[in-house]
């Protein structure tokens, strides 16, 4: 909920999915804890579906989330990922859906920047996945039981060339919400109409800019 250029970061987040052709609806699952009630006013306000659950069971408020969606499948989106480049969310779906997988994800191998992770899974696959055991450390990473038994499951990785895994466009530090303001700032609104190449772009523009000051 903190503020990024007079919206919620979680704002510009659904801002960027809502032009995603290819899903067939969005919803924000949070927890039940009173600290994430913030969230639930302003989804509602906003007219965003909203799932509560567990607090340290991510995977179990997934599974809820997409249950009440009435779904067979979900995309995994984190709301630090202001920046996260819709067109991907598509591409990713169209994919899922032109093959039979129980996980389709840039971030087996990380070649997208952090902050434009998407995962694509299979209800059913999740669902097994959490009743045959997740450990307290699988359900609160969701797919990491995936990744972690990769023979177990049907995955497909989308890679990204030249590889960028190493740029951080996700919000986790102060430094990281001081360097989305910057990017957004400079890119100038809509600011939710800058694409991926756009961002890289502009990210490489200050970083010579950086150079030249130095």
């Amino acid at each position: 909920m903190t503020d990024v250029l007079g919206s919620p970061m979680l704002g510009h987040l659904l801002d960027r999915l809502e032009q995603c052709g290819e899903i067939d609806g969005l919803i924000v699952a949070t927890s039940d804890s009173p600290s994430d009630d913030q969230i639930v006013a302003y989804t509602a306000a906003r007219g965003v579906a909203c799932y509560r659950g567990d607090l340290n069971d991510v995977a179990a408020r997934m599974i809820g989330a997409a249950d009440s969606m009435k779904a067979d499948a979900l995309v995994r989106v984190s709301g630090d990922s202001p920046l996260l480049d819709p067109e991907l969310v598509t591409a990713a779906v169209e994919t899922f859906r032109s093959r039979s997988l129980d996980l389709l994800t840039n971030v087996q191998q990380r070649t997208f920047p952090k902050g434009q992770s998407v995962e694509v899974v299979s209800l059913p696959a999740l669902r097994s996945a959490w009743s045959n055991g997740m450990t307290a450390d699988e359900r609160e990473h969701v797919t990491k039981c995936f990744y972690e038994h990769p023979d177990s499951w049907s995955i497909l990785n989308l890679t990204h060339e030249p590889a960028c895994g190493d740029i951080q466009l996700s919000v986790d530090t102060p430094e990281d919400l001081a360097r989305v303001k910057t990017l957004l700032g400079r890119l100038g609104e809509p600011y939710s109409h800058h694409r991926l190449g756009d961002i890289l772009g502009m990210l490489e523009i200050m970083s010579r800019e950086t150079r030249c000051s130095a």
